[in-house]
């Protein structure tokens, strides 16, 4: 259904490429239709290739000191894979396991393994030509076609694995800009989003919601839009409805090998040092709420909506977290490389504290998942970003496991990709 979708949506651009043809004249280099629209219509852009990220050097140097001093489970370690400036979201090509890593700033970058020696050998800008704003979300569908959520747009990029070599792409704006969520509620805070290809091939976006908790004004006008919740659209950007509400930030999410839904949530901040807790998720049908803002994480209630009534029925996580550890990016352990009791359990990122006097997080966490979707108690599984002193030598972002089964950790502190392997006996 969604390479259906998106071949249709290929055929109508053929068509805007006739229609764009006739009205430019011909040698007429000032024409108004932006990069965008030409990559659409499959026409140049005349952008230059984007310089390659240099992977050797100081920072490169600086960065493998730092990871001498990760500490880890016995069997495993972790090396540099890439160096990409302001590494968040990471989506593994299905195909050839080329790296897509999402940021909050204007760039996505292609991280390609050519010899397979499990080191990036180049890293460069994807689509340089278009003017991407907070591309932080990347995922891409089983069929290979990468979608890319900004904070106010969606665009996916078909046979991304196939093209991304050249500035110029396959493009198709599947949500435009400003419409993802109402252009009014645009803010600097929470814009960061992320998404997921479910096993109904829907697309899968997590909004967060601006504010630390929200005023009672904000809440029906954000339970409509998705905002503060996930919301699932076809790969064409049809048949939009809201999935999941009552979320306060989600900045991971994923699928289980039972179809469902899991997710971290951020909690309410300036509440003290240990709480409210940090989040762990799990969405089993459509039209849940998560209790946020009556719940500032876990079972605490916010300032704000202590007297007030929560919904009915709202969901408690599964799993609490380290209050203010900034619980980001989750990925099911889906690879053979482990050993079986990491298998089918969760990896999480945790980036680190701002608000906490005590800082923590800055660490790998790993959850196990039983059959029956229970979950075990979370516990560090990679850790020493934050020294003894407070100082973070990097922050963790997101999870992801590459093709061989190994699990890749992006960090958007120190720009880097890690990647973590293990050399025991993985019976």
């Amino acid at each position: 259904m969604r390479s259906m979708m998106l071949a249709a949506l290929l055929s109508g651009a053929a068509l805007v490429t006739s229609a764009v043809a006739q009205g430019a004249p011909p040698g007429d280099t000032k024409s108004k239709v932006d990069d965008l629209e030409k990559l659409q219509a499959f026409r140049s852009t005349g952008t230059a290739p984007a310089p390659e990220i240099p992977q050797t050097g100081r920072r490169a140097d600086a960065i493998r000191r730092t990871l001498s001093k990760i500490r880890l489970p016995e069997g495993f370690k972790i090396d540099l894979y890439a160096v990409v400036p302001d590494a968040r979201s990471i989506a593994v090509g299905p195909n050839a396991g080329v790296l897509f890593v999402g940021t909050r700033k204007s760039k996505v970058y292609t991280v390609t393994d050519r010899d397979k020696d499990r080191v990036a050998d180049e890293v460069r800008a994807f689509a340089p030509g278009i003017d991407f704003k907070i591309p932080n979300g990347v995922c891409f569908s089983k069929d290979g076609v990468l979608t890319v959520v900004e904070q106010n747009r969606v665009l996916s990029f078909p046979a991304a694995e196939f093209f991304y070599e050249a500035p110029d792409v396959a493009a198709v704006v599947v949500v435009k800009q400003g419409e993802l969520i109402p252009a009014g509620e645009e803010s600097y805070n929470h814009t960061a989003r992320v998404c997921r290809v479910g096993p109904d091939g829907k697309t899968y976006i997590a909004l967060g919601q601006p504010y630390n908790v929200p005023a009672a004004d904000k809440l029906d006008l954000y339970a409509k839009a998705g905002i503060g919740g996930i919301v699932r659209m076809d790969a064409d950007g049809k048949n939009r409805e809201v999935f999941a509400t009552g979320i306060r930030n989600s900045v991971g999410i994923d699928f289980s090998t039972d179809k469902t839904l899991w997710f971290t949530d951020n909690q309410v901040d300036g509440m003290g040092d240990d709480t409210p807790p940090g989040e762990l998720n799990h969405a089993t049908k459509p039209g849940e709420h998560f209790g946020f803002p009556w719940y500032g994480g876990g079972q605490v209630r916010t300032v704000a909506y202590k007297d007030q009534t929560p919904p009915a029925g709202a969901v408690a996580p599964v799993a609490e977290l380290p209050a203010h550890a900034a619980d980001l990016g989750l990925t099911f352990y889906n690879g053979r490389q482990f050993p079986q009791s990491y298998r089918g359990g969760l990896f999480i990122a945790e980036h680190g504290s701002w608000n906490r006097t005590e800082p923590v997080g800055a660490r790998v966490m790993f959850a196990p998942v039983g059959a029956d979707g229970k979950v075990g108690q979370p516990k560090p599984f990679a850790d020493g970003w934050l020294t003894g002193d407070g100082e973070y030598l990097g922050r963790p972002v997101d999870v992801a496991v590459l093709l061989d089964g190994s699990l890749l950790v992006s960090d958007d502190a120190a720009g880097a990709i890690y990647r973590i392997s293990y050399e025991g006996d993985a019976k």
